[in-house]
């Protein structure tokens, strides 16, 4: 079994009761159990600002499943919340992405692990040492965003 993190965002249709729902299904997917889920958190969007803000957490995972094969799980998630991946940065329903899966460095065009932006991203950082400050990470971290704690 692997310990993975996945982000979770969230700005349409509900965001609150989006990711809620997300832990919930991250915790039925096959050969996975969801270990921790942080606080969950408001931001600003990045990029394309003319967009609400985000709600934001991330999930600790126990996973048999290969790092792919659990991205195309959190993809199946999302298409079921309505996902549609418009343009960068675009608002959406439903957010998962594999931030860290172990030990494991990868770097394929459809996946990236580490997740390549997490050190710049408070959204990420924050609800991520929540539930795991012993965590080292190994990146130059440069956030500047202001994130808001809110109830669960």
């Amino acid at each position: 079994m692997t310990i993975a993190y996945v982000g979770i965002g969230s700005n349409l249709d509900e965001p609150r009761r989006q990711v809620l729902e997300a832990f919930t299904e991250l915790d039925r997917l096959p050969h996975t159990r969801l270990v921790k889920k942080s606080s969950l958190y408001r931001s600003a969007p990045m990029g394309h600002a003319a967009q609400p803000d985000f709600i934001n957490a991330v999930a600790q995972l126990e996973t048999g499943l290969p790092a792919e094969r659990l991205l195309a799980e959190l993809q199946e998630i999302e298409a079921r919340h309505g996902r549609k991946r418009s343009f960068p940065n675009a608002p959406r329903t439903l957010d998962l992405d594999i931030l860290l899966y172990g030990e494991l460095s990868l770097d394929l065009p459809s996946l990236k692990i580490p997740h390549p932006r997490m050190h710049e991203r408070a959204f990420v950082l924050r609800p991520l040492l929540e539930i795991s400050p012993e965590l080292q990470i190994r990146f130059n971290v440069r956030v500047d965003q202001k994130i808001e704690r809110v109830d669960g």
